[in-house]
């Protein structure tokens, strides 16, 4: 493999939609990361939307999550809720205002009108490669693989539209099942895009 070609394109990509997301945030005085932060937190499950969750997807200090959270609680595009089992521990609620924000930015826009140039084969494969890349990436580093809930090993199904979690031994419901979980584990086969 030609790695140094490959970072070269990865860290332009990167570049280029952290550029995207800049401008997109300027009006709302908003940082790339902030954003990130509020798009993470629309798909990710009841395990996921905490503030540990958000510093174990994105790799950051404790102290940049917080103050990247705290901005965004403060700009009405999130809000905190204490979890009804342990108050000890808080989830966060994208608001009506952030879903707003994020309908308009998220997808990237760019790489939304680049992806109509692919065939659906070729987006597909990107799509599979790129994801490949990230779990072997995340392996080598110890980082959680936040998977979609229902491709992990933990998942059971208990009848129509009733799931449970292997792990917690809880019930999950169907969006719950949707949504990036920081407990997934790798299946030996994956139908869905993990992030």
């Amino acid at each position: 493999m030609n790695t140094p070609l490959l970072q070269e394109y990865i860290e332009r990509l990167s570049r280029l939609i952290q550029t995207e997301s800049r401008s997109n945030g300027l009006p709302h005085n908003l940082q790339p990361i902030q954003l990130n932060a509020l798009h993470f937190l629309t798909r990710a499950n009841r395990y996921s939307n905490t503030p540990q969750g958000v510093t174990e997807y994105f790799g950051f200090t404790k102290g940049t999550v917080s103050q990247t959270l705290t901005t965004l609680e403060n700009k009405g595009f999130i809000k905190k809720s204490p979890d009804k089992i342990d108050g000890r521990k808080v989830h966060l609620k994208v608001t009506r205002r952030g879903d707003t924000l994020l309908k308009k930015t998220m997808p990237s826009p760019t790489i939304n009108d680049a992806g109509k140039e692919l065939t659906k084969t070729q987006q597909n494969q990107l799509i599979d490669h790129l994801k490949q890349l990230l779990v072997e990436i995340q392996k080598k580093n110890g980082m959680r693989p936040f998977g979609v809930c229902k491709t992990c090993n933990h998942f059971q199904t208990k009848g129509k539209e009733k799931f449970f979690c292997g792990l917690t031994q809880e019930s999950l419901n169907k969006i719950d099942s949707e949504k990036l979980c920081r407990e997934y584990q790798h299946t030996n086969f994956e139908s869905n895009t993990n992030s």
